[in-house]
């Protein structure tokens, strides 16, 4: 606290010189990360020393390092009316409204990754189509990256079309602010470093949709069983030198069946009708593809899991939303918490962890969101 009314008073005071300050640049750094982005925002206009400083990758990641020590929710309605995206603290309490510009070319929205501070949103699950020259319907896929900490919304440029339903999945690079998107089968990759698409190639095995998950360098989807294709029959991975790898599954899996990240690991959430209802299995070991059943715990909300629409981690706790429920998963002792917001009605169908940052968005400005902090 002294250190923060330290700073406080250098800035206020009239006839202080910049380079007193600057010489703290350490202190500086280490009590500014400790900010909420909506107050570096206002700290950045104060002097270019400060707005240099914030704006470096030096800062930005010392910044993202604190915030996920305070990792949170992000909700993100089916087919909002408002086009609200809602962000929960640990408590399940809302504690910001963040309403993304309008838009009548994307009015089907849907998120479908959450990563640093940044999400990424796409036209789906209602895909828009155009017609050729031949008279086919080839899909028309917009997609949005945005931070909603810092208001920006930026739109990429377009894929190349396709006859045929789109998968998508979002990597990040090396580099923090390097996000990359994936789409397979036929896969091209869009660089935020070009700023343009490039073709890699076919790829072997089609993904089940959108959904899918970004851990440790490798984004993870499920490809369907022969069998039935509405039931995943392995994992489909890629990294991001584009090597595609084919993982097995821990156990025969159901419809009801997520991929997350768990702990910094891939992991699979599946709900059974049998004696262990959710089962929650990490892959330890990469090399080898180990699995370890982290969790099993019996549902104690008869019928909840019937329309399982979305599963989220942070830390030891799994989010699930269901076509009428909120609840949360203590893995650490198997007990279930029914939650409840009056915010909006139970039909938010995506949910993912979300960390504050300041990292810039990639793609064309189209806007900037606006934030409503919880009273």
């Amino acid at each position: 606290m002294e250190m923060v009314n330290f700073v406080g008073n250098c800035i206020q005071r009239k006839n202080v010189e910049w380079l007193d300050l600057e010489s703290f640049e350490g202190v500086v750094d280490n009590v500014l990360s400790s900010l909420p982005v909506k107050c570096l925002l206002n700290v950045k206009a104060v002097s270019k020393f400060l707005r240099d400083l914030i704006r470096s990758q030096a800062f930005i990641r010392l910044h993202l390092s604190r915030s996920r020590e305070n990792a949170l929710y992000i909700f993100f309605p089916f087919m909002p009316i408002n086009r609200n995206i809602y962000i929960i603290d640990a408590d399940a309490v809302v504690t910001e409204t963040v309403t993304l510009p309008t838009d009548e070319n994307l009015s089907t929205l849907s998120m479908v990754c959450s990563y640093n501070g940044l999400i990424c949103l796409t036209n789906f699950p209602v895909t828009l189509y155009s017609y050729s020259s031949q008279g086919v319907a080839v899909a028309d896929l917009e997609i949005l990256i945005c931070n909603p900490a810092t208001h920006e919304v930026g739109l990429l440029p377009k894929c190349s079309p396709s006859e045929e339903d789109l998968g998508i999945g979002v990597a990040f690079g090396p580099e923090i602010s390097e996000p990359e998107t994936v789409l397979p089968p036929e896969c091209e990759i869009y660089s935020s470093r070009t700023g343009t698409w490039s073709c890699i190639g076919p790829v072997q095995h089609r993904p089940m949709g959108a959904h899918h998950v970004f851990v440790n360098g490798k984004v993870y989807w499920f490809i369907p069983s022969e069998e039935n294709y509405d039931i995943p029959g392995s994992i489909l991975s890629v990294d991001m030198e584009e090597h595609f790898e084919v993982v097995g599954l821990p156990d025969t899996l159901t419809e009801l069946s997520f991929l997350i990240d768990f702990e910094g690991c891939l992991s699979v959430v599946a709900v059974f009708d049998k004696d262990e209802p959710v089962v929650i299995w990490i892959l330890k070991n990469e090399n080898e593809y180990v699995w370890e059943k982290k969790c099993s715990a019996g549902i104690p909300y008869k019928g909840m899991m019937e329309e399982l629409h979305s599963v989220a981690a942070r830390e030891s706790d799994i989010f699930f939303i269901t076509a009428h429920d909120y609840i949360i998963l203590d893995t650490d002792d198997s007990s279930w918490e029914l939650v409840e917001f009056e915010e909006f009605e139970p039909n938010a169908h995506a949910v993912f962890p979300y960390t504050e940052s300041l990292l810039p968005c990639s793609g064309r400005f189209v806007g900037e969101v606006n934030n409503q902090r919880a009273a």
